[in-house]
Protein backbone atom coordinates (compact mmCIF):
# COMPACT_ATOMS: atom_id res chain seq x y z
CA UNK A 1 0.00 0.00 0.00
CA UNK A 2 1.41 3.40 -1.04
CA UNK A 3 0.37 6.84 0.14
CA UNK A 4 0.70 9.92 -2.10
CA UNK A 5 0.48 13.30 -0.40
CA UNK A 6 -1.15 15.37 -3.15
CA UNK A 7 -1.44 18.55 -1.08
CA UNK A 8 0.51 21.73 -1.73
CA UNK A 9 2.22 23.49 1.16
CA UNK A 10 0.15 26.42 2.40
CA UNK A 11 3.13 28.67 3.13
CA UNK A 12 5.13 28.12 -0.06
CA UNK A 13 2.37 27.92 -2.70
CA UNK A 14 1.60 31.06 -4.71
CA UNK A 15 -1.92 32.30 -4.03
CA UNK A 16 -4.58 32.61 -6.71
CA UNK A 17 -4.27 35.99 -8.42
CA UNK A 18 -5.93 38.62 -6.24
CA UNK A 19 -6.06 36.43 -3.11
CA UNK A 20 -3.91 37.35 -0.10
CA UNK A 21 -0.81 35.28 0.66
CA UNK A 22 -0.71 33.47 4.02
CA UNK A 23 1.07 35.29 6.81
CA UNK A 24 2.73 33.77 9.87
CA UNK A 25 3.37 35.64 13.10
CA UNK A 26 5.52 34.25 15.90
CA UNK A 27 3.74 34.69 19.24
CA UNK A 28 6.17 32.72 21.42
CA UNK A 29 9.68 31.44 20.66
CA UNK A 30 12.00 29.14 22.61
CA UNK A 31 14.91 30.83 20.83
CA UNK A 32 13.78 34.16 22.31
CA UNK A 33 13.56 32.73 25.82
CA UNK A 34 9.93 31.59 25.91
CA UNK A 35 9.01 28.17 27.30
CA UNK A 36 7.46 27.02 24.02
CA UNK A 37 6.91 27.93 20.36
CA UNK A 38 3.55 29.38 19.31
CA UNK A 39 2.56 30.69 15.87
CA UNK A 40 -0.42 32.50 14.39
CA UNK A 41 -1.41 32.11 10.74
CA UNK A 42 -3.66 34.34 8.65
CA UNK A 43 -4.79 32.93 5.32
CA UNK A 44 -7.48 32.84 2.66
CA UNK A 45 -9.64 29.71 2.72
CA UNK A 46 -8.63 29.12 -0.92
CA UNK A 47 -4.85 29.08 -0.36
CA UNK A 48 -2.97 26.00 -1.61
CA UNK A 49 -4.91 22.69 -1.74
CA UNK A 50 -8.50 23.27 -0.69
CA UNK A 51 -12.13 22.23 -1.01
CA UNK A 52 -14.66 24.56 -2.63
CA UNK A 53 -18.13 24.02 -1.23
CA UNK A 54 -21.12 24.89 -3.45
CA UNK A 55 -21.57 28.08 -1.38
CA UNK A 56 -18.45 29.51 -3.07
CA UNK A 57 -20.47 30.46 -6.16
CA UNK A 58 -24.06 29.76 -5.10
CA UNK A 59 -25.47 31.78 -2.20
CA UNK A 60 -27.97 28.99 -1.50
CA UNK A 61 -25.35 26.23 -1.85
CA UNK A 62 -24.03 24.01 0.91
CA UNK A 63 -21.25 25.24 3.18
CA UNK A 64 -18.24 23.14 4.17
CA UNK A 65 -20.07 21.89 7.26
CA UNK A 66 -23.15 20.87 5.29
CA UNK A 67 -21.34 18.50 2.91
CA UNK A 68 -21.55 14.80 3.80
CA UNK A 69 -18.18 13.48 4.96
CA UNK A 70 -18.46 10.54 2.56
CA UNK A 71 -17.89 12.92 -0.38
CA UNK A 72 -14.27 13.42 0.68
CA UNK A 73 -13.36 9.76 0.98
CA UNK A 74 -13.63 6.89 -1.48
CA UNK A 75 -12.61 5.46 -4.82
CA UNK A 76 -11.14 8.02 -7.17
CA UNK A 77 -9.91 7.98 -10.76
CA UNK A 78 -6.85 10.03 -11.74
CA UNK A 79 -6.68 10.94 -15.43
CA UNK A 80 -4.01 12.92 -17.29
CA UNK A 81 -5.39 15.59 -19.60
CA UNK A 82 -3.85 18.52 -21.40
CA UNK A 83 -5.85 21.70 -21.41
CA UNK A 84 -9.58 22.33 -21.32
CA UNK A 85 -12.25 19.62 -21.26
CA UNK A 86 -15.60 20.18 -22.99
CA UNK A 87 -18.92 18.47 -22.46
CA UNK A 88 -18.15 16.08 -25.31
CA UNK A 89 -14.83 15.17 -23.69
CA UNK A 90 -16.58 14.45 -20.39
CA UNK A 91 -19.19 12.24 -22.05
CA UNK A 92 -16.36 10.05 -23.36
CA UNK A 93 -14.37 10.07 -20.10
CA UNK A 94 -16.96 9.64 -17.33
CA UNK A 95 -18.10 6.06 -18.13
CA UNK A 96 -14.56 4.94 -17.22
CA UNK A 97 -14.38 6.85 -13.93
CA UNK A 98 -15.31 6.35 -10.29
CA UNK A 99 -17.53 8.85 -8.43
CA UNK A 100 -14.50 11.02 -7.67
CA UNK A 101 -12.34 12.28 -10.53
CA UNK A 102 -9.00 14.08 -10.41
CA UNK A 103 -7.57 15.78 -13.49
CA UNK A 104 -3.77 15.66 -13.78
CA UNK A 105 -2.64 18.36 -16.18
CA UNK A 106 0.59 19.89 -14.85
CA UNK A 107 -1.40 22.85 -13.56
CA UNK A 108 -3.45 23.22 -16.75
CA UNK A 109 -6.42 20.89 -16.29
CA UNK A 110 -9.67 22.82 -16.66
CA UNK A 111 -13.38 22.40 -17.37
CA UNK A 112 -15.73 24.47 -19.49
CA UNK A 113 -19.31 25.07 -18.38
CA UNK A 114 -20.48 22.42 -20.88
CA UNK A 115 -18.19 19.89 -19.16
CA UNK A 116 -19.63 20.97 -15.81
CA UNK A 117 -23.16 20.43 -17.14
CA UNK A 118 -22.32 16.85 -18.11
CA UNK A 119 -20.69 16.24 -14.71
CA UNK A 120 -23.76 17.66 -12.95
CA UNK A 121 -25.90 14.90 -14.49
CA UNK A 122 -23.36 12.09 -14.11
CA UNK A 123 -23.45 11.03 -10.47
CA UNK A 124 -19.93 12.34 -9.86
CA UNK A 125 -19.63 13.67 -6.29
CA UNK A 126 -16.17 15.31 -6.46
CA UNK A 127 -13.99 16.80 -9.19
CA UNK A 128 -10.37 17.77 -8.58
CA UNK A 129 -7.53 19.39 -10.50
CA UNK A 130 -3.87 20.29 -10.10
CA UNK A 131 -4.68 23.76 -11.48
CA UNK A 132 -5.47 26.65 -9.15
CA UNK A 133 -9.06 26.61 -10.42
CA UNK A 134 -11.23 23.88 -11.92
CA UNK A 135 -12.68 26.36 -14.42
CA UNK A 136 -11.11 27.56 -17.63
CA UNK A 137 -10.16 31.25 -17.24
CA UNK A 138 -12.64 32.27 -19.96
CA UNK A 139 -15.53 30.37 -18.31
CA UNK A 140 -14.84 30.76 -14.58
CA UNK A 141 -18.22 31.87 -13.26
CA UNK A 142 -20.51 29.61 -15.31
CA UNK A 143 -18.40 26.49 -14.74
CA UNK A 144 -18.25 26.94 -10.97
CA UNK A 145 -21.96 27.78 -10.83
CA UNK A 146 -22.94 24.64 -12.76
CA UNK A 147 -20.95 22.48 -10.33
CA UNK A 148 -22.21 24.38 -7.28
CA UNK A 149 -25.88 24.08 -8.22
CA UNK A 150 -25.42 20.33 -8.72
CA UNK A 151 -23.80 20.01 -5.27
CA UNK A 152 -20.48 18.83 -6.72
CA UNK A 153 -17.49 19.20 -4.39
CA UNK A 154 -14.45 20.85 -6.02
CA UNK A 155 -10.88 20.00 -4.97
CA UNK A 156 -8.34 22.49 -6.33
CA UNK A 157 -4.60 23.13 -6.49
CA UNK A 158 -3.41 19.54 -6.06
CA UNK A 159 0.19 18.33 -6.31
CA UNK A 160 0.24 15.31 -8.64
CA UNK A 161 3.87 14.95 -9.64
CA UNK A 162 4.75 11.24 -9.84
CA UNK A 163 1.11 10.10 -9.63
CA UNK A 164 0.16 7.81 -12.51
CA UNK A 165 -3.29 7.41 -14.01
CA UNK A 166 -5.14 4.77 -12.00
CA UNK A 167 -7.84 4.16 -9.42
CA UNK A 168 -6.99 5.14 -5.84
CA UNK A 169 -8.72 5.74 -2.56
CA UNK A 170 -8.97 9.49 -1.98
CA UNK A 171 -8.93 11.04 1.49
CA UNK A 172 -9.40 14.83 1.34
CA UNK A 173 -11.21 15.99 4.47
CA UNK A 174 -11.42 19.78 4.81
CA UNK A 175 -10.61 21.66 8.00
CA UNK A 176 -13.85 22.11 9.94
CA UNK A 177 -14.80 25.67 8.96
CA UNK A 178 -18.47 24.75 9.05
CA UNK A 179 -20.14 27.96 7.88
CA UNK A 180 -17.65 28.92 5.16
CA UNK A 181 -17.53 28.45 1.39
CA UNK A 182 -14.13 26.74 1.34
CA UNK A 183 -11.49 25.16 3.55
CA UNK A 184 -7.90 23.94 3.24
CA UNK A 185 -7.46 20.17 3.26
CA UNK A 186 -4.72 17.53 3.39
CA UNK A 187 -5.40 15.43 0.31
CA UNK A 188 -3.94 11.93 0.09
CA UNK A 189 -4.24 9.17 -2.51
CA UNK A 190 -3.92 5.58 -1.30
CA UNK A 191 -2.73 3.00 -3.81
CA UNK A 192 -3.95 -0.40 -2.68
CA UNK A 193 -2.22 -2.18 -5.56
CA UNK A 194 -5.23 -2.58 -7.80
CA UNK A 195 -5.37 -1.35 -11.39
CA UNK A 196 -8.16 0.35 -13.28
Amino acid sequence: MNFYDISRDVLSTSPYEGDPAPQVKTLKSIEDGDAYNLSQITMCTHNATHIDAPKHFDEDGATIGEIRMSRFYGKCTVVTIDGVLTGEDMEELLPHCKKRLILHGSGNAYLTSSAAQVIAQSGLVLIGTDAQSIAAPFDEMRTHLELARAGIVVLENLYLEGVRDDVYTLCAFPIKLSELEAAPCRAVLIDEGKGI
